[in-house]
């Protein structure tokens, strides 16, 4: 895949648990809530329907806010990669004011552990800036070491 770096937040780190074992996480409701948004924020609901076109919803509780994220799977690669996005919810309806298309790919390290890559593709250049202004990286590495924290404790 070529990135847009115009557009595009990317970034790669090894996760020392099986490949196997992340998606678990990634496409399991309970799991998600462990890890995918940083602490002390929390994931109060999930609904994963894994399939294209399927809802990947997911509530936020955030300083004591509520925030609802409805998307759907755009691709879904057993075991290998997860393509959602919030332009779209359920049914294909259009988001009014989307954000971002995720992609997480997974792939084995040849040690046992995982080369995890998380991209978020935006619509312009402003909303990709505005997302590393907020904390792309910081936000999305935390997400990333408290899935691997997560996943440890499951082995």
């Amino acid at each position: 895949m070529k990135l847009d770096p115009k557009t595009d937040l990317s970034f790669t780190r090894t996760i020392d648990a099986p490949r196997s074992l992340l998606w678990e996480c990634w496409t399991t409701p309970e799991h998600i809530k462990h890890f995918f948004v940083p602490r002390p924020h929390e994931v109060d609901n999930c609904e994963i329907d894994l399939r294209v076109g399927g809802k990947f919803n997911t509530t936020f509780i955030v300083d004591g806010n509520k925030m609802i994220n409805e998307g759907v799977y755009l691709e879904v690669v057993d075991g290998k990669r997860l393509v959602f996005t919030d332009a779209y919810s359920e049914g294909w309806k259009p988001a009014a004011d989307p954000f971002m298309t995720a992609i997480i790919e997974f792939e084995d390290d040849g040690n046992g552990g995982t080369r995890y890559t998380a991209t978020a593709r935006h619509c312009s250049p402003e909303a990709r800036q505005s997302h590393e202004d907020i904390g792309f990286y910081d936000g999305w590495g935390t997400v990333a070491s408290q899935l691997e924290d997560y996943a440890k404790s499951l082995r």
